[in-house]
Order: structure tokens, then C-alpha cells, then sequence
């Protein structure tokens, strides 16, 4: 018989004027990896706060090694061994790689101060396991999301925990560290770690999954071994559908150029980055982490510095010195890092939607409060955004319906030209439909899409041309019909030319 190291009895958990957790009972296996699966908003991450004590569940029992335990908070938890690695990437900007490893739990001496070499020889060791070439004193702002996905996961994993919860935990990196990072997994299994997994990303969940749970609107729909589900199945049960045409992609006449970008460079991260977009043209950029996609939006969109560059906007050379100049151009950005750039915590979905254009609610000095609220449920209706109330706290929604307030804040500006960063990273494949419909409409209005993604299926289904950047250079365009995989990967390694001068 298996051994249960985690199991959930009845838990359940209310917030007001929505139920989040009904009745959630599964059991996780020594040594397996148990995937859970579910849109954005299902509970999946409001139960991974249960159990690591960040909230308290209204009924219910958690069982740790068959012992009923109580998880008042998260030191509590990781008493327990159990370890969490957020969707929401937690860290401290301004601190340094070995600070954030230790963070919450620094090692002291024989007096009571910091070791701070213990520290700084323990984060080295972790560091050179890990293959990572970082320095321990190195500034995390200096890092990419990517790197500081690595990080965190390497911090989870080294509190020797005996249950880790991975929520989204391959949403910001590369490929060559999703490996690197199921081999890890594969080797907490044979230590007889337990792995909690929760990803949209279904081909990476069958990838490493023994057991699957399927939650939908707080409940258990079923839990079955992973061998014994196929991708379809699940997909229907976690949306209560069959999902038919997963990109609504639709054919739109091609406007005149309406947004070009001539010879952008900045020292060392990219060079000679020239590009055009057409009205009702969706223009995607790939190419793998570090080749410099969204170092070059942020520079278009006045975010970050640049040695040199133009950028036209219906034929005519315009200036945009910050994001304030380009929003009055019809520009705008969603970027790939919502918690540090987009969502402000502290404040309601209302507020984080309405940010970017108060100017559309302000007479006489005073905010009209009323056509606020209107225009943001207008948009959170047509978006399918999913809050208790519009007052609720932002901070308190799933990522995937705090990512469609950010989407919300810019429909309000009523832009021409949209650069979405990574837009469904870390959302379900219910809500990416919802986003790619609303793409989809925004283009057969006219308007205008820069789409960065790492998910080459989405560029290829969503796109109508696709730039590929490798190591801060773009190295091909490619037409519709011209869109492979294959195609776009050699392009984004660099190692295109090289077989075309072979064949």
C-alpha cells in the first residue's frame, strides 16, 4: 500500500461574497509528484496558502505523515517540512542573491549576530549545484524574472522539506532550466520528497506527473493516476467543456504600416533592432530567455535607456522619453512582471484598472467616482474577469484574473498600439482563449498587437508575422506560412544560417 505523506480532509474556505475552497479532499504519495490542475480562480492557490498557513481554513483537517496537524503559519508549515515555491515571485529587489536565499531564516553564531559566512559559503554551494553564475553578493534587480524563478525554487528546495508546493514554478524560465529543473525534481522523488505541482501548461504536467487532481469552482472534480488521463480529458474537466479551436485566430485585412521601429540600440543588450507593424496586424516576437525581446519594448515604451533609434507612429518620427509620452501616443505595454511593474497591491481592482487613465474621470478637480466604476465593470464584464466585488483587493485574486485587470487598465487608455509581454504567462487555458478572443477583436477594430512570447505555440496560432530575436539581434521575420517550430527555434539559436549555408 503507498504511503501518504500529505493528505486534506474536507478543507474549505470563504471569503466574502465568494466560497474559494468546498469540501477539497486528495492524498499525495510519498516520493510523487501530484499535479493540480484548474483554471485561474479555481482554488488551487488559495488552498496552496492553506496549507502553508497563510490562511486559515474554515473546516477541514491537513494531515502530514497521517498525523492531523495545525498550520497556524508559514514557519509553522516549514516545521512541518513543507516548503512552498509562489506564483508570485517573492523577493526583495534591492537585497543580494545570498540575503534573498536566506531570507526569514539567516543562520547566528554563538552571540546572536548573522553569520554572515555560513551565508555567504552556503549560498557559493547552492549556487555552483545548481549551475547557476551568479554572484552571491549580486543585486536581485540586476537579475532577469527568469533568474529569480531559478532562485526561488532553489530556496524552496533547500530547507529540506519534505512536501514542496510549486505553483507555476516554469512560468518565467527557459527551457534549459525546465530541465534542470525536473531533474531536480526527480531527485527530491528518490529522496522520498513529495511534490505538490500546479501549471497550466499541460504537456509539462504529463511530463512529471504521478497522480492528477482536477479543481473547478473550489471543488474536486477527480483525482486519477496520470497514466490513466490524456490531455483532452483533463482540459474538459478542469473548463467543464471541450475546448474546441484553442487560437481564435481570424483572418483581418492588413492595414497600412502604422508602427515601425528603426535601428534601436542599447550597448550590450541589443543592436540594430528595426521592425514594422501594420493596423490589425498581430506581430510576434520570439526567441529564447535573455535574447533581449522585452529589454527592446521597454526601451520603445520609454521604460529603459537607449544609445539610438527611431520610432514612427503613423509615418511620423516620435518622441518618447517615458511611458507617460507613449500612452499619449496611443502606446501602451503590458508587462511580463506583474507584481513588480504592474499590479498595485494595496489597492482595489478598481483602482488598479482605473490607474492609467484617471484623467477620463476627473471634473473640476474632483474624481467622478460613479463613471469610474462603470467603465471598469463594463471592461471586467467583456474580459470575463472573475471578482468578488469591485472593491475587493487585487492582491487577493488569482494571477491569471490579476493579469486581466492589467489587460483592463490598458483597454481603458483606448489604445492603437498594444505591446503585450508575455500576456498568458501563468494563466489557464480557459482565460488565455478569453485573451486571445479579445486580441482577436481588438485587431478586426483596427488596432494594432506587439506580442512577446516564450510559447511558441500561441505566436505561431495568434501571429501574422513573427520577428526572432537571438543574443540582442534579430534573426529573421517570418510570414504565416512560413511558421515551424522548428523553423523559429533555429532562428532563435542562431544556427539558421548555418544550415541554410548547408543545404
Amino acid at each position: 500500500m503507498d504511503e501518504i505523506k500529505l493528505r486534506v480532509e474536507g478543507v474549505e474556505k470563504s471569503f466574502p461574497g465568494v466560497k474559494a475552497l468546498s469540501n477539497i479532499s486528495f492524498a499525495v504519495r510519498k516520493g510523487t509528484v501530484h499535479a493540480l490542475c484548474g483554471e485561474n480562480g479555481a482554488g488551487k492557490s488559495t488552498l496552496m496558502k492553506v496549507l502553508t498557513g497563510l490562511y486559515k481554513a474554515d473546516a477541514g483537517q491537513i494531515y502530514v505523515d497521517e498525523k492531523p496537524v495545525e498550520i497556524k503559519n508559514p514557519i509553522q508549515a516549514r516545521e512541518y517540512g513543507i516548503s512552498m515555491i509562489a506564483q508570485e515571485l517573492n523577493y526583495v529587489s534591492e537585497l543580494s542573491v545570498e540575503e534573498n536565499l536566506f531570507m526569514g531564516r539567516l543562520p547566528v553564531n554563538r552571540f546572536g549576530a548573522v553569520d554572515w559566512r555560513r551565508v555567504r559559503r552556503e549560498a557559493i554551494r547552492f549556487l555552483k549545484e545548481e549551475h547557476l553564475s551568479y554572484a552571491p553578493d549580486q543585486k536581485l534587480k540586476t537579475l532577469t524574472v527568469s533568474d529569480i524563478q531559478m532562485l526561488e525554487i532553489i530556496k524552496a528546495i533547500t530547507n529540506n522539506a519534505q512536501i514542496v508546493l510549486m505553483d507555476e514554478p516554469t512560468s518565467s524560465i527557459s527551457e534549459r532550466e525546465v530541465k534542470l529543473l525536473f531533474e531536480k525534481i526527480h531527485e527530491l522523488k528518490e529522496k522520498g520528497v513529495s511534490i505538490v505541482y500546479i501549471s497550466h501548461k499541460m504537456d509539462e504536467v504529463f511530463r512529471i506527473a504521478d497522480d492528477i487532481t482536477v479543481i473547478r469552482d473550489g471543488e474536486v472534480v477527480s483525482t486519477d493516476r496520470a497514466e490513466d488521463l490524456d490531455i483532452d480529458t483533463v482540459i474538459a474537466r478542469m473548463v467543464g467543456r471541450k475546448m474546441e479551436n484553442v487560437y481564435p485566430k481570424e483572418t483581418v485585412p492588413l492595414g497600412e504600416t502604422v508602427f515601425e521601429v528603426r535601428d534601436f540600440r542599447a550597448k550590450g543588450i541589443f543592436d540594430n533592432i528595426s521592425f514594422h507593424a501594420g493596423k490589425g496586424e498581430i506581430v510576434g516576437f520570439a526567441g529564447l530567455v535573455g535574447a533581449g525581446r522585452t529589454e527592446v519594448m521597454r526601451s520603445v515604451f520609454g521604460l529603459d535607456h537607449k544609445d539610438g533609434g527611431k520610432v514612427l507612429i503613423d509615418g511620423r518620427e516620435v518622441v518618447i522619453k517615458s511611458p507617460e509620452d507613449a500612452i499619449k501616443k496611443g502606446l501602451i505595454m503590458l508587462s511580463e512582471d506583474r507584481k513588480e511593474y504592474g499590479i498595485v497591491p494595496v489597492r482595489s481592482v478598481t483602482e488598479n484598472a482605473s490607474l492609467a487613465s484617471l484623467q477620463n474621470f476627473i471634473y473640476g478637480g474632483f474624481a467622478h467616482r460613479r463613471k469610474e466604476r462603470e467603465s471598469v465593470k463594463e471592461i471586467f464584464e467583456k474580459m470575463s474577469v472573475k471578482t468578488p466585488t469591485l472593491d475587493t483587493l487585487i492582491s487577493s485574486l488569482s494571477g491569471g484574473n490579476a493579469q486581466k485587470v492589467l489587460l483592463a487598465r490598458w483597454m481603458l487608455c483606448q489604445p492603437e498600439i498594444m505591446i503585450l509581454d508575455e500576456p498568458t504567462r501563468g494563466i489557464d487555458v480557459g482565460a488565455k482563449f478569453e485573451i486571445y478572443k479579445l486580441m482577436t477583436d481588438m485587431v478586426k477594430e483596427g488596432k494594432t498587437i506587439i506580442m512577446v512570447s516564450s510559447e511558441l505555440p500561441e505566436l505561431i496560432g495568434m501571429c501574422d508575422r513573427i520577428y526572432v530575436m537571438c543574443q540582442g539581434l534579430i534573426t529573421g521575420c517570418l510570414e504565416r506560412e512560413e511558421f515551424t517550430q522548428e523553423r523559429i527555434m533555429m532562428l532563435a539559436t542562431g544556427l539558421l544560417e548555418n544550415a541554410q549555408k548547408g543545404a
